[in-house]
């Protein structure tokens, strides 16, 4: 059992600082992995996101989950990333819907 976890804890830092030693050898960052790591933040954003928006309930069931403050929030956080493009400000807009539907309406009460 020990010899698993030290293989793996051994792999799982080989594999993190050969990026680490990788990108700190190579000059510049090619054009190809620069777009491709343009897209890292906002999948990373909607991995954390969409199981809190998307997951219903067996014993609520979907009418109630459709209530639900989160999902207005995240409607209106997408409607404000589909407009500005603006991470942080998806977030706090986000953020301040959710706060205000659950405790300025009562929603979540």
């Amino acid at each position: 059992m020990w010899f698993a976890i030290v293989v793996i804890g051994v792999a799982t830092f080989a594999l993190r600082f050969s990026f680490i030693y990788l990108f700190g050898r190579v000059d510049e960052v090619p054009p190809r992995v620069r777009r491709a790591l343009r897209f890292v933040p906002p999948a990373v954003l909607a991995a954390l996101v969409a199981p809190a928006l998307v997951t219903i309930d067996p014993d609520i069931g979907v009418v109630a989950s459709l209530a639900d403050e989160r999902l207005a929030a995240g409607l209106v956080a997408a409607g404000v990333a589909w407009r500005t493009e603006n991470l942080f400000l998806t977030i706090a807009v986000g953020m301040g819907a959710l706060w205000l539907l659950r405790f300025g309406f009562g929603m979540g009460l």
